[in-house]
């Protein structure tokens, strides 16, 4: 059988400390760029082109060291705009090529995938530390102090081990009781698991359990414990060394929240201007209608959920910039958050002509900067957010479309609804070729600094389950294995690392088997995927490469895709097969003379020849090396 081709004779170039100096520039840096050329690439001479100004410019780069298989060389970019672009102009037979972040090119290519440098600081060091445990409140754990807490008058009770509802009313409003509290009696979990950041969902009360229809911010639901038990959260989390994120929405408040019954109450309060009123006869189906027949903006037409105005003062008051409002007031004791996730980021601040979204993200950070230096702030965007990214305020995003979306299209089952997640289609499972491009090109559309700090999720409380789009034990160990090695933040809904099933996002979020756990596994609680999960995070924990270093892909065949980490100290070798698969043979010089390959997860087989680095065929099956 012929190997698969390998793409390392192809020139490479990315924004890891490799290839651009670490930290952030500041206006008028000129910045050195380095870009590695495999000798058998051809390539004679190179440029940066840069964009200043919206005009390119052209600057020869020059020699910069080298090896017999490749040479480097070294380019200047002025950093004369907050985001400057700039890619690669390389000549040699055969004509001029253009690299990007989108790869190699021998055709005039548009600005879209260019690199890009920034002067916008990056996420905290401490997001990709560990990973990110998201949690469901009511689904997680419940303490003692639950039993006796009344069921409120919106909820439908249900025992712990009730499959949930997913679809329906009973979807938001069935109740499983899990508390703050609970989260705290489980932390020794978390702590094994390697979790650096824990991420609630919403914890304001609301009139469902997603809590994502807030009733007002001004405290913790009393059915989690109220604000004594975040606090005592809070200090358990930070006494282990780990961080804690919330979790607000901006675009909308519940219609119980006290801000809209004081609008409705008052058309001339100071609250009725906080929200987006519009004409009732509208055609637009995101228009609901109060009681009294006026019009308001509502989140995709559930009028449960009526839409801020960020254009009214009075709102930047209340959620920003007043001394009570949420944003800040939970970043300081007791609660001391590390920062937020926030719903909905896309829509905020957008209705028709007015579009303010990207004004609203700088003063968020600037807000949560204010009380936390190192605070982040994360959005939800479940599209293309290349430009929200761009403008200075999200640290990252809710990777659903670089990461999610990509992975599951390669290991989902083939007609699988899970797999086309949002979509009125079946799932369709493509080649490795397809997912490296979908990558590459959502990667290629913001700067290095936010796609290493992404959260790249294998599914949400928004999803299905990880283990019912693939439909296979062994497709989710590849899926994880891609998790934890990918650039970017691994985030982990509770319950996939014990192998949870869901067909939908509501359907997904099934309660933690505690009881199973302790007896060492049952219907619910896989134990084997849970030490998969273990050692995997303990990997990248491990490695600096993965949890810092750039990314060049080495093979991208149908059923395998091969790539490569890499920092100043350390080359990681990452192979991840979904099927059999011819192998591939990788050039000898990426290993040093006279050493071997540390296996550092997975069974593929690495072979040192003659000939170079001869990687199995084996498949499904991953593997990760240290090579350097």
């Amino acid at each position: 059988m012929t190997h698969a081709p390998h793409l390392l004779d192809l020139p490479h170039h990315d924004g890891s400390a490799v290839h651009v100096p670490p930290g952030t520039p500041a206006l008028g840096d000129a910045v050195p760029v380095r870009v590695r050329v495999p000798r058998a690439a051809g390539v004679e001479r190179v440029w940066v082109r840069s964009v200043r100004d919206g005009e390119p410019r052209l600057a020869e780069a020059v020699p910069d060291g080298g090896t017999d298989a490749e040479q480097w060389f070294t380019g200047e970019v002025v950093v004369h705009n907050p985001v400057t672009p700039y890619r690669f102009l390389l000549d040699g037979p055969g004509g001029y090529r253009w690299l990007d972040g989108r790869g190699v090119h021998d055709r005039d290519v548009s600005d879209d995938g260019d690199f890009r440098l920034t002067t916008h600081a990056p996420a905290p060091s401490w997001l990709g530390d560990g990973l990110v445990y998201q949690i469901f409140p009511d689904r997680f754990a419940r303490s003692g102090a639950a039993d006796g807490r009344p069921t409120p008058d919106w909820a439908v009770p249900a025992a712990w081990d009730d499959e949930p509802a997913g679809t329906g009313v009973l979807a938001g409003t069935q109740y499983y009781g899990g508390d703050l509290d609970g989260v705290v009696e489980h932390l020794d979990h978390l702590a094994a698991l390697g979790v650096g950041t824990v991420y609630l969902t919403p914890v304001f009360p609301g009139r469902s359990n997603h809590r994502y229809d807030a009733s007002t911010f001004a405290a913790v639901d009393p059915l989690l414990g109220g604000d004594d038990a975040y606090a005592r959260l809070s200090e358990a989390v930070h006494a282990r060394g780990m961080r804690l994120m919330g979790d607000i929405t901006t675009n909308h408040t519940g219609e119980g929240h006290e801000w809209f019954a004081a609008a409705l109450a008052d058309p001339g309060s100071p609250e009725h201007g906080m929200y987006v009123w519009a004409d009732p006869a509208s055609d637009n189906t995101d228009v609901a209608t109060t009681a009294s027949g006026e019009g308001y903006a509502s989140w995709l037409g559930f009028g449960s959920l009526p839409k801020l105005d960020w254009a009214a003062p009075e709102t930047w008051h209340r959620m920003v910039t007043g001394p009570d409002a949420p944003i800040g007031r939970y970043l300081r004791p007791p609660f001391a958050l590390d920062g937020w996730r926030v719903d909905v980021a896309n829509m905020t601040g957008r209705w028709g002509s007015e579009d303010r979204t990207h004004a609203v993200s700088r003063e968020l950070r600037a807000a949560v900067e204010r009380e936390r230096p190192d605070g982040a702030l994360i959005a939800e965007h479940f599209h293309d957010a290349g430009a929200d990214l761009r403008a200075g305020g999200w640290h990252a995003n809710m990777n659903y479309t670089g990461f999610t979306r990509p992975a599951w299209s390669w290991l989902a089952t083939e007609g699988s609804p899970a797999a086309a997640h949002g979509l009125p289609v079946a799932g369709t499972r493509r080649p490795g070729g397809a997912m490296v491009d979908a990558m590459r090109e959502f990667d290629a559309a913001v700067p290095w600094s936010v796609t290493a700090a992404q959260w790249n999720m294998l599914g949400s409380h928004d999803t299905p389950r990880l283990r019912t789009a693939v439909g296979s034990d062994e497709l989710a160990e590849v899926a994880a294995t891609l998790l934890f090695t990918y650039p970017g933040t691994p985030v982990v809904f509770a319950g996939d690392e014990v192998g949870a099933t869901g067909d939908n996002g509501e359907h997904a979020r099934t309660t933690m088997a505690w009881d199973e756990g302790a007896r060492g596994g049952g219907p619910r609680w896989d134990a084997g995927t849970l030490e998969r999960y273990r050692r995997l995070s303990a990997v990248r924990r491990g490695s600096d490469a993965l949890r810092d270093g750039g990314l060049r892909w080495a093979v991208v065949a149908d059923d395998a895709v091969v790539f490569l980490r890499e920092s100043p100290s350390e080359r990681v070798l990452v192979v991840l097969a979904r099927a059999p698969w011819a192998g591939a043979v990788l050039p000898g010089h990426l290993l040093d003379p006279g050493t071997q390959p540390e296996r550092l997860y997975g069974e593929v087989g690495l072979d040192v020849r003659p000939d170079g680095l001869t990687i199995s065929g084996d498949g499904p099956a991953v593997g990760v090396f240290r090579l350097l």
